[in-house]
């Protein structure tokens, strides 16, 4: 057993295609020997952005010797069947053995080499590797049979051991040469094998383990932030990048002129970040400081002093255009900038930002006068969701759509906008996804919410809506984000009136539902318009009630349990809702509510099984002349006082008497939303059904008893649904 090592040397990769290429270098691989019959052990993957590294642990010298038996027809089967057997297996006639009666092959397999099968192995991988972008080069790049790479593949150093392992690739050298650094080694260097790999590299400055140039950027920022008074701001996502940039990392740190800190802090860091890879850092105060940390890729003779001073020059003429771009949009008040949105289109089928602004407007003013979000001024919340896209139109956002909104935040505070009126501008479209910061100030709320129920409403109208993987209109982000403000706030009411609500602002701005603009009829008109409202109202509660159980699921919520209070109708008050279905989950996970489940679920088999000769009673008192509203309880209906007055036995007596007592406990608790209380009090009813069932016959011979009883087990359901549609319980 010995170890294989594989580099793939090449130009420059992108390190944003680094981690990808690791794993699927280390998947392929690993299909590739499982394929060939070539066992292995452990897998380890590297990357700098010059080299794919694969160390595979314990790869033996050869496959070993196995023995196939294939089974073919009957000896007394056609000639054509026989033939057809041969040529599958290779073999003639007298190779063939015959148990009763039956053909069979057996194949020997010799083992094969491992270098063999590891250079075809390498071969198929680099011809196949699934890289999101790739290249051609050289003369054969006419060709589009030509090799392609991310970038041009210089060499292949492939080593079981100490022996090379040739690898047919065209154009491509393989042996044991690799090179080192770039700048600081930039010879040939002869690798032993996977032993002596990454030391030797590292002697001529690369570092080939990822990890340990994440962890050297890491530590390193940080030092030379804190060794100049300053804390840095800690990025992972800058952390990888420059390990994907570098072999040899040095962290640098620099300053930029004071100044330029009056322009919006997130400018200055999406300029740092973005464009130049620097990490930003604080001062004890928690302000911005003027200061950066760049990440070398060598161990300058000076220092870093010349390169901390060329990449200072780079970003301050980044600064510099960003300053620019702010101070020329503080001149224009937002409400002049808000203008230009008419020339914007939201989208085709529901007209420009302009009229979503004016919707939003509408809508968030109405969540504050209805109550809905309380503790806000409905003025205030109008004014913010006037000014909320102004932004759109400015020079900054359009240098940096990132900031859309923070800008618009910064700008109306600078021209004198109330503060609850700016920071709603430059929050309104939080949350943007899972982790992000949820609003909670009043204003905010509701022109957040507004500016989300618009969007769901909106496409929901053109029955625009989302389809499998398909969401081009980010909807069901949108409701994560409204379910995320709702439960955020505490805000009470129906969802599915507020869409409706929101959708009348449609309505009034001439934007109706597609279908109902193709009827030209105006009765048949109207009759459409109420069809296509009811539509819209079911399609918009299924697509909330399943965002809800997507957010639920992660807090540990069952999606059973949802579909068993969403059953009940008209529960639309989300926070309610969830308040009843974790009372309800507390309780179905308890032995009184398992058992009192299993109760139910006997009485509902019982009483669905009944329910067709029951509509046959119905039917033949009919005939006899009993007067129907069509409202009665099919059970109820074949009651009789003499029936009622009959003799019961002591546990049917206990379950009336048990729910005389639950039945006006429970109301009372659901009307003060203590939902625990309203299962305490079902939870009475347990031994009491589990004591009717035992001793009780429900289908009694006798008519009158047989359907009392059954009244009785309808009382029982009725009294669980109260709470939740037990039937949509699983388990």
């Amino acid at each position: 057993m010995t170890d294989f090592l594989l580099e793939l040397l090449s130009e420059e990769m992108p390190a944003r295609m680094q981690a990808k290429a690791r794993n699927d270098l280390a998947r392929m691989f690993a299909e590739g020997l499982a394929k060939a019959g070539l066992a292995h052990g452990a897998i380890d993957v590297w990357s700098t952005p010059r080299r794919l590294a694969l160390i595979a642990r314990a790869v033996p010298g050869e496959t070993l010797a196995v023995r196939e038996e294939v089974k073919g027809p009957r000896a007394s089967a056609p000639p054509q069947a026989l033939e057809g057997f041969l040529r599958k297996t290779g073999l003639a006639r007298e190779q063939i053995e015959e148990r009763e009666g039956v053909l069979f092959a057996v194949i020997d397999k010799p083992g094969r080499p491992a270098v063999g099968l590891l250079g075809e192995a390498v071969a198929q991988i680099v011809r196949d590797f699934p890289w999101p972008k790739s290249m051609r080069w050289g003369e054969a790049s006419t060709s589009m049979s030509a090799l392609r790479w991310v970038r041009p593949l210089q060499s292949i150093v492939a080593l079981l051991g100490d022996a090379i392992v040739p690898v047919d690739i065209d154009g491509v050298s393989c042996g044991a040469t690799t090179v080192g650094h770039r700048f600081h080694h930039p010879g040939p260097i002869t690798i032993g094998g996977a032993s002596d790999y990454a030391e030797k590299l590292r002697a001529c400055h690369v570092i080939v383990d990822h990890e340990e140039r994440e962890a050297i950027i890491r530590a390193g920022a940080k030092a030379t932030a804190e060794a100049a008074g300053y804390a840095l701001v800690e990025d992972e996502g800058l952390v990888a990048e420059n390990a994907g940039l570098t072999e040899w990392p040095v962290p640098l740190l620099g300053t930029f002129d004071a100044d330029y800190l009056d322009v919006p802090s997130e400018v200055i860091q999406l300029t740092a970040r973005t464009n130049q890879k620097y990490f930003v850092a604080r001062t004890a105060e928690g302000a911005l400081a003027p200061a950066f940390v760049c990440t070398a890729n060598i161990t300058a003779n000076d220092g870093g002093v010349a390169i901390v001073e060329g990449n200072r020059r780079v970003l301050a003429a980044r600064l510099s255009d960003a300053r620019f771009f702010w101070e020329q949009d503080v001149k224009v008040p937002l409400e002049e900038q808000a203008r230009k949105l008419s020339g914007i289109v939201f989208h085709e089928k529901l007209g420009t930002v302009a009229d979503k602004v004016e919707r939003v407007a509408k809508l968030a003013e109405w969540l504050v006068t209805e109550g809905i979000v309380k503790g806000a001024s409905a003025a205030d919340a109008r004014r913010a969701a006037e000014l909320c896209k102004a932004d759109l139109v400015t020079g900054m956002v359009g240098e940096f759509p990132e900031l859309q909104g923070v800008i618009g935040g910064y700008l109306a505070a600078a021209q004198g906008e109330a503060k609850a009126v700016s920071d709603a501008v430059r929050d309104h479209y939080k949350p943007v996804g899972q982790g992000d910061e949820v609003p909670t100030a009043p204003v905010t709320v509701a022109v957040s919410l507004a500016d989300k129920l618009d969007t769901i409403a909106g496409f929901f109208l053109k029955g625009i809506k989302p389809t499998g993987s398909k969401d081009p209109f980010a909807l069901r982000r949108a409701s994560l984000g409204i379910l995320a403000l709702i439960f955020g706030s505490d805000l009470r009411g129906s969802i599915i009136e507020w869409l409706a609500q929101s959708r009348q602002f449609f309505l009034e701005l001439g934007i109706e539902d597609e279908r109902a603009e193709l009827s030209i009829a105006t009765t048949l008109r109207t009759e459409l318009i109420q069809q296509y409202n009811r539509i819209f109202m079911r399609d918009v509660r299924e697509f909330v009630v399943d965002r809800l159980k997507v957010q639920q699921r992660e807090a540990g919520v069952r999606h059973d349990l949802i579909d068993a209070v969403f059953a009940l109708g008209g529960e639309d008050d989300l926070v309610r809702l969830i308040a009843r279905v974790t009372a309800l989950q507390s309780f179905i996970e308890t032995p009184d509510g398992a058992d009192l489940h299993a109760g139910y679920k006997r009485a509902a088999n019982i009483l669905k099984k009944e329910d067709r000769s029951l509509a046959r009673v119905m039917s033949d008192a009919e005939e006899q002349g009993m007067s129907q509203t069509g409202e009665e309880d099919r059970l109820s209906a074949v009651e009789e006082p003499a029936i009622a007055q009959a003799v019961a036995p002591a546990e049917e007596t206990v379950l009336v008497a048990a729910l005389d007592g639950a039945e006006p406990h429970v109301a009372a608790a659901l009307a003060a939303e203590d939902f625990a209380a309203a299962m305490g009090a079902l939870a009475l009813l347990r031994a009491p059904i589990d004591a009717f069932f035992e001793k009780v016959t429900v289908n009694d011979p006798n008519a009158g008893d047989r359907a009392r009883r059954l009244n009785l087990l309808a009382r029982f359901r009725d009294a669980v649904h109260r709470v939740a549609d037990f039937s949509k319980i699983e388990g």
